[in-house]
């Protein structure tokens, strides 16, 4: 047959990891993550990653194969999950790929344009700004400095915008300047599972998996991260967060609530983002039995 990836993919809290076990365990493979912080080794709690039990049951790719201290982006991953899939190739016929990483998804399925490298420090100039000042300076520096792109962002993404105002400092253009748009065409077979449930159900699991969080010892854990806390890879919802609450800026309860309200929002851009593609499928999580049917594999 084919070699095939399946893509499970959707919003955070919805339940893809679950069935990306139920999947990879059915089919008899392996895992390969599409998730842009759970292969950081440093973070765990908050990235909400599988725990050893889960990981133990299937072999993973992407899952603590990288530390906070390495540059990693969607080019990075493109590169690494092509290689992952072939190597899982030589063993299976099928692939499983899960995350919610909108943008490595779509890198390891069609592609992605090269972009100028940027110095360190103008990537530490952006993360000063963010730090000191908020989104309100992002929103308002690539306003100013990158009209054409600011016309198209996801103007509440602070990562977006902070990779456009990295390129527009280093070479002085539009980050939509280097965006080609061309597809590549991979040499497997491509299906793409989206996960989806009514957004007040949704909201609900992203509410208590935050709660179940600070039980497990979130707070701690980023507690553990302050000295390293300006890295790229802790500039992310549940971490962010809770370094207000450490700098006396917000009360444990502000911040935790801020987790919440953020991580709804992200949701939300995610499955803005996820609509667009309209190879997508959609199921509710616990359709594992509808999904295999329609597969026919």
């Amino acid at each position: 047959m084919n070699k095939t990836v399946l893509i499970i993919t959707g919003p955070t809290a919805i339940g893809k990891t679950d069935l990306s076990l139920q999947l990879a365990q059915y089919f008899k493979t392996d895992i390969i993550s599409a998730d842009s912080r759970q292969c950081f080794r440093e973070l765990n709690i908050g990235v909400a990653k599988p725990d050893p039990e889960e990981l133990a049951l299937v072999p993973h790719y992407f899952i603590n194969s990288h530390s906070i201290h390495d540059r990693v982006d969607a080019g990075v991953y493109e590169q690494y999950a092509l290689h992952a899939a072939a190597e899982i190739f030589k063993q299976h016929d099928i692939a499983v790929m899960v995350g919610g990483t909108g943008l490595y998804v779509k890198a390891f399925s069609e592609g992605i344009d090269e972009m100028p490298a940027i110095p360190q420090e103008i990537r530490d100039k952006v993360i000063r700004l963010y730090d000191e000042q908020g989104l309100a300076a992002l929103q308002t520096e690539v306003q100013q400095l990158d009209p054409v792109f600011w016309s198209i962002a996801e103007q509440q993404n602070p990562q977006r915008l902070m990779r456009a105002l990295e390129m527009v400092y280093a070479t002085g253009q539009s980050i939509t300047e280097f965006r080609k748009g061309t597809t590549v065409q991979r040499p497997f077979k491509i299906i793409k599972i989206g996960l989806e449930l009514p957004r007040e159900v949704l909201y609900e699991r992203i509410n208590k998996r935050v709660d179940i969080m600070i039980a497990q010892g979130l707070v701690e854990e980023v507690r553990s991260l302050l000295p390293v806390r300006s890295l790229n890879a802790l500039q992310t919802v549940g971490y962010r967060e809770l370094f207000d609450y450490f700098d006396n800026t917000a009360s444990l309860e502000t911040a935790i609530n801020s987790i919440k309200t953020n991580t709804r929002h992200y949701a939300k851009r995610q499955m803005t983002w996820f609509k667009k593609d309209t190879q997508i499928k959609w199921y509710k999580p616990d359709e594992m039995e509808r999904i295999i049917s329609d597969l026919k594999l």
